[in-house]
């Protein structure tokens, strides 16, 4: 099962990372990244590289892990668990390429500050406000119960912090200040990651 995790973290980091790139690429002319490699001191960089390493810990360090001799936590440790597991991760894959492709051009990662991209309030963003992560840790999941050992939990524990953070700290009040009552009014009605779970109040109640 190790193997197979390698195999669909490879397979999302394609998907979701390299193929939806070349999309943005091909429709806008750039790839969409507003991150860079150096650490610059926001909360939004330290946000990210959490998740990331979240993310790398249960894609690549448990699978290794597993392969090297590592036991799993026998709570976990059940075919049926294993199974829901592949189940979850190739779903979230889907469901957040899809989500990724309904931005169209107003697709990012990171923020970028001075952009004024369009409000997307449809599709999958007509259920919850966050799609896109809430899909990928969705695929995390899936993965840890694919290889259940301690790294992996520590890696989704890690990956979940750093999503709440983005999104809480980053995204959240990026949006605010460039969309104003247009984003409160669409975040009082949409859930955050589960719909109808952390809605904002209206800008008219403040």
């Amino acid at each position: 099962m190790a193997v197979a995790g390698l195999a669909l973290f490879a397979a999302m980091m394609l998907v979701m990372g390299a193929l939806r790139a070349v999309i943005q690429r091909r429709r806008t002319g750039e790839i969409g990244t507003r991150r860079t490699l150096r650490p610059d001191g926001s909360l939004e960089w330290w946000a990210l590289a959490g998740t990331d390493l979240g993310w790398l810990t249960v894609g690549v360090a448990a699978p290794v892990a597993d392969l090297a001799g590592m036991s799993p936590l026998a709570f976990l440790d059940h075919s049926v668990l294993r199974a829901v597991g592949v189940a979850a991760a190739v779903l979230g894959m889907l469901l957040g390429f899809a989500a990724q492709m309904a931005m169209g051009a107003s697709w990012r990662t990171g923020i970028g500050e001075a952009e004024r991209t369009t409000l997307v309030t449809t599709g999958a963003f007509r259920v919850v406000r966050n799609p896109i992560f809430a899909a990928a840790t969705v695929t995390f999941l899936g993965l840890a119960l694919m290889v259940p050992n301690a790294v992996a939990i520590a890696g989704l524990m890690a990956s979940v912090i750093g999503i709440q953070a983005q999104v809480r700290l980053a995204e959240e009040p990026y949006l605010r200040r460039v969309h104003g009552v247009a984003y409160t009014d669409y975040a009082s009605r949409v859930g955050r990651f589960l719909p109808g779970l952390g809605r904002l109040q209206p800008e008219h109640q403040h």
